[in-house]
C-alpha cells in the first residue's frame, strides 16, 4: 500500500502550497516573460509569430 502512495504523489509533483506554483512555458520550459493567453514565453512567441504558426499574429514592420 506504501508503494502504491509513493507512486502517487511522485507521478502528480504539485507544490506544498499554492503560492509556490510557476507559470512556465509548454515549448521550452522557461518560467519568466510568460503570456497567459498563449501559454508560452516571449522568446517562444516572437519566433512562432515570425513563422506564422500563430494565427491573427505577426511581427509588426514599417
Amino acid at each position: 500500500m506504501t508503494r502504491k502512495c509513493l507512486m502517487n504523489k511522485t507521478m502528480n509533483p504539485t507544490p506544498k502550497f499554492a503560492v509556490r506554483h510557476r507559470n512556465r512555458c509548454m515549448l521550452c520550459g522557461r518560467p519568466r516573460a510568460y503570456y497567459r493567453k498563449f501559454q508560452i514565453c516571449r522568446i517562444c512567441l516572437r519566433k512562432l509569430a515570425s513563422e506564422g504558426s500563430i494565427p491573427g499574429i505577426h511581427k509588426a514592420s514599417w
